[in-house]
């Protein structure tokens, strides 16, 4: 079959788990015979402060990238932000959309196109992924003035407060005609397809959770070391819960911390810990090489306070055999009920309990590891998590044909 991939941002011109993920599963598709094409916007990633990055890695051969870029830049994606619509790329979109495709799947649309960019798919099978709340929610991620998650809808007032330009088109009808042209929703956890349905988008859906790339061949047997390592791996921005993570670590000189990503507080922060010996900020660092970093980890830390729709980090750490810390917001803690491969807790006072238990209870952290990893073979593998979408496609596909005939 032919794929289409439809996404804001793609590597290299990214900055979080939507992208590495349609990688990965463009990927994962073409290895099983499938050809798959993606259409991303360069002018959005510099739109949203992004740096051209150059790693021969992030390119794919058997992929056929579009990488739209016109000489309009931030222009393009204000216009689209804007009016929810393709605007400056209808054109462009238009063009790859026509290339005979059996399946469009829409991702992060927010800047390639808005809501209206839905309607443009003429392919037999339309899917769109719930990477983010996106269509709940200015902010993606209900993260409310830019200080703390969201506990009432004042949108138009929480977007000029986040410095969104407001957008008039989400006080209009334009979300529920574009979404008619969807054949499925793909929701990465039971929490997210909710949370749509609460809102009065009754479309079909379907849970699926999420993979990632990261799979150990081996597993390598956690050796305690005499300093405890914690492990952050995302964004650096006050939604994720950097701050409260970083002033615990202050305190808990006995215990390192290991930050992996970039994010509009990481010089800050680092200026602010310079002198704190147990806290290193390592900036960007390429998926492939987290898998040393995760192994070595006596736990990965996921302190969003931001309700998330997954948490891909938490994934990778199960594939290497690390527990997890996480915050209960929104998702990502159904990951652990799942699995039992970490502890969940809900307050700063709670996130102090279980470091120190994973960080002095070897036991503990042994069996939670063992859990973690057999959590990742049993639900977020690449060959399952393929198996149930083509699943979901080919269930489409049937039930057109059976109203046709």
């Amino acid at each position: 079959m032919r794929f289409c991939m439809v996404t804001t941002f793609y590597p290299p011109y990214h900055f979080g788990g939507d992208a590495t993920y349609v990688r990965a599963l463009s990927r994962a598709l073409v290895a099983n015979g499938h050809e798959v094409e993606v259409v991303h916007c360069e002018d959005a990633f510099r739109a949203a402060g992004g740096k051209d990055k150059d790693f021969t890695s992030s390119y794919d051969e058997d992929i056929v990238v579009h990488r739209l870029k016109s000489s309009f830049g931030f222009l393009s994606s204000l216009i689209t932000q804007q009016t929810g619509r393709p605007g400056l790329k209808h054109r462009m979109l238009s063009n790859v959309f026509k290339r005979d495709f059996d399946v469009i799947n829409f991702h992060n649309i927010s800047l390639i196109g808005g809501p209206a960019v839905l309607g443009l798919s003429n392919a037999p099978v339309t899917l769109y992924t719930l990477h983010e709340h996106w269509l709940l929610c200015p902010t993606h991620i209900f993260w409310k003035n830019r200080k703390y998650a969201c506990d009432s809808r004042q949108c138009f007032m929480c977007s000029i407060k986040s410095g969104i330009p407001p957008q008039l088109w989400r006080y209009t009808d334009v979300v529920s005609h574009a979404i008619q042209n969807v054949d499925m929703f793909l929701s990465p956890s039971a929490y997210t397809a909710k949370k749509h349905n609460d809102a009065g988008i009754n479309s079909p859906m379907r849970v699926l959770p999420l993979f990632s790339m990261l799979e150990p061949e081996n597993r390598i047997s956690f050796e305690p070391k005499q300093r405890p390592l914690f492990l952050y791996v995302g964004r650096i921005t006050a939604s994720k819960g950097i701050i409260p993570l970083v002033d615990y670590f202050s305190e808990a000189i006995e215990l390192d911390l290991l930050v992996i990503g970039e994010g509009d507080l990481s010089r800050q922060l680092e200026q602010r810990y310079a002198k704190n010996e147990n806290i290193r900020f390592s900036g960007y660092v390429q998926q492939s090489d987290l898998i040393s970093f995760y192994q070595q980890a006596t736990a990965l830390i996921f302190p969003s306070l931001a309700p998330e729709t997954f948490g891909l980090s938490i994934v990778e750490a199960f594939a290497c055999g690390t527990p997890v810390i996480v915050r209960d917001a929104g998702g990502s803690r159904e990951l652990v009920d799942m699995t039992g491969g970490g502890i969940v807790y809900h307050s700063d006072e709670g996130l102090g309990d279980a470091v120190e238990r994973l960080a002095y209870d070897v036991t503990l952290r042994l069996e939670m590891g063992e859990k973690a990893r057999n959590g990742f073979e049993q639900y977020f593998t690449q060959k399952d998590h393929l198996a149930a979408y083509l699943g979901c496609v080919e269930d489409l596909l049937r039930n057109k044909n059976n109203k046709v005939h």
